[in-house]
Formats: structure tokens, sequence, C-alpha cells
């Protein structure tokens, strides 16, 4: 049987358009939808670009009825913690209503797959902090909370349709490709690596730790990071998945292990080859101590197997990709 088009949204974006890469590689037919708001066209490297947003419903139909779309990979959403902790509506109509209205449209077109990216903040604070898929989800800002209402209405309309999906938990996400292709081009990041890498090549002047009196071995912040280019290769095992038959089901995505921020700082410094400005702040609000994943479930039922399980590798790609920025600009 003849694959259909995999519709992309979000797909200019720091991990979206790594997995429409990978999907290019394969061959797969691929459609991106993006509204270019922090993704970049350049970033594209397979497929066809639209720009546009996600919660346009007669675009999204229009795409979906005059591109044979089969399956959705979807991406767009705003990230920072932060940032929903001081505007939670942007993220409650962003993240939550333009799904909602993009099921919709996957309802209405006969969509049979969806692969929806998810966080790790669905967890929330975590006794012991190692979380399962089945941990009971207590988000603690709306970032999490915004994703966690997705992954709802995903289950019910699974529940209730043909429709069949599988929710990505991701736990922190670094790293770049590593032929320095393409990269997090997100403007005034705040993912770890990408900070203390910018700060490394001279972009920022210093990393601020929130943070140096949790209950961890030193004191920092406890995360467990994954690189890129595996979290776009388990939605290539989730598609192959649900192609094969699957049930819906959801799976964490990290490495089964953490690195806290200041074995990260001296990973850093360990590849630059000298120290980097470090400021140390309180605790931020809506930041766990420790955040861990078991990730037994996507490797066994997936057959998902990491690549770039290495903290020194991470950063590596890490800082080749902002060096490339710096001499590209």
């Amino acid at each position: 049987m003849t694959k259909g088009t995999i519709l992309v949204t979000g797909g200019a974006g720091y991990i979206g358009s790594h997995v429409v890469r990978q999907l290019g590689e394969l061959g797969e037919r691929v459609v991106v939808l993006d509204n270019l708001g922090t993704g970049k066209r350049e970033a594209v490297l397979h497929g066809e670009l639209i720009e546009g947003n996600v919660g346009d419903q007669e675009l999204v139909s229009n795409i979906m009825q005059s591109h044979n779309i089969e399956s959705v990979i979807h991406f767009a959403a705003h990230t920072i913690v932060p940032e929903s902790v001081t505007n939670p509506l942007k993220y409650y109509g962003n993240n939550t209503a333009n799904t909602r209205n993009l099921l919709e449209c996957c309802q209405n077109n006969g969509i049979k797959h969806v692969i929806f990216s998810s966080t790790a903040a669905v967890y929330g604070v975590l006794e012991g902090g190692v979380a399962r898929e089945d941990t009971p989800t207590k988000p603690i800002n709306p970032y999490g909370t915004s994703k966690l209402m997705s992954e709802w209405m995903l289950r019910d309309l699974s529940a209730a349709t043909d429709l069949s999906h599988v929710v990505l938990r991701y736990f922190n996400v670094a790293g770049c490709d590593p032929e320095c292709r393409i990269g997090q081009n997100t403007p005034n990041a705040t993912l770890l690596i990408k900070v203390a890498a910018e700060v490394a090549v001279g972009k920022r002047e210093a990393l601020y730790i929130f943070g140096t009196d949790y209950d961890t071995s030193d004191g920092t912040g406890v995360r467990d990071f994954i690189h890129v280019e595996d979290l776009a290769s388990a939605h290539i095992k989730a598609l192959d998945y649900l192609r094969a038959g699957g049930q819906s089901n959801t799976f964490n995505c990290g490495y089964g292990h953490g690195y806290s921020v200041r074995e990260v700082v001296n990973a850093v410094e360990k590849e630059l080859g000298k120290p980097i400005n470090v400021i140390e702040e309180a605790r931020r609000a809506g930041d766990p101590p420790c955040l861990i994943s078991n990730c037994g479930a996507i490797k066994e039922t997936l057959k998902w197997e990491p690549q770039y399980d290495d903290i020194n590798k991470i950063v590596k790609t890490s800082l080749d990709w902002e060096r490339k920025l710096l001499e590209k600009n």
C-alpha cells in the first residue's frame, strides 16, 4: 500500500526540523506547516513548507485534502516554562486550543495517525525524581498543563474514532545535527546546554544557575538530557509503529539517567578548554529539583536504540552549531 504524506506542524523549529530531515532522508513525502514565529525557513531541508497557523482550520483542512495527508506529527507550540507562568493564556491558546482545532481537522479528514510532542513537565515534582509513563501527572506550570490537556484530547478522540496516536514525553532536549546543517535557532533560548554553549562562544555574558540548594548531589537541579537526533529517530519509530497497527500509546523520551547543572557546565568547559562565566541565583518558579525518565517502554515497544547517549557528544554538537552561527553572522 502506498504511504500517504506526513504533515509536520512546527516543522521549521528546532526538533521538528530534525524530524523533517530524517523523514526526507527516508524518502517520505512531507508537508511542513509553520508560522515561522520561532522556526526558520532555511531549517526545512525536505518537503514543502507552508507558512500558516496550526489553529487555522480552513487552511489545515485544505492541506489535508490537497496533499493526501495520512499522518500528523504535531510540534507547533510555545515551550518556555517561565513565560507560561507569567502569561498562561498564551500557552492555553496556542498549545491547547490550537491542538483542539487541529484534532477536529484530523477527525473530519480521516487522518489515521497522530504523533504528539509532549513533555516531562506533565509530571511536575516527582518523589524520587524518576518518571514512568504511569506516574501520576501533576504539572506545576501552565506549559505542562497545556500539554497534558492536549494528551487528554488525543486519548478521548482515539477512544471515540479510528485515529491512533503516540504521545512522546520529552525530557531535556539538546545537541544539534552532527553535520551542522540545522540546529537550534530559538532567540532568547532557555535550554541549559544551548545557553551554556552561547556563553562559551561569547554570545551571552553569563550562564545563570537557578538554585544551588536542591537535595541533589551538588545542590543544582538534575535533568535527563536527550540528543535531538535520538529524539527525532523516536518519532520515526513511532510512525513505523502506528503504520504497523500499533495501539495508541505514551512513551517517555530520555536516556534514563541525569546530569546536574554543574556537571553540564563542567562538560562545556572541558570541550571549550577554559571556564565560562557562571552566576548563581535563587531557585526559579516552576522548576522541579530532579527529573529523570524511566525509558524502558520506548526501547522495548518501539525498538528505539539511542546513538548519542553521551553528554560530551551532546555538548560538542551544541558548541559546533554555535560556532557555525557565529561564522554565518
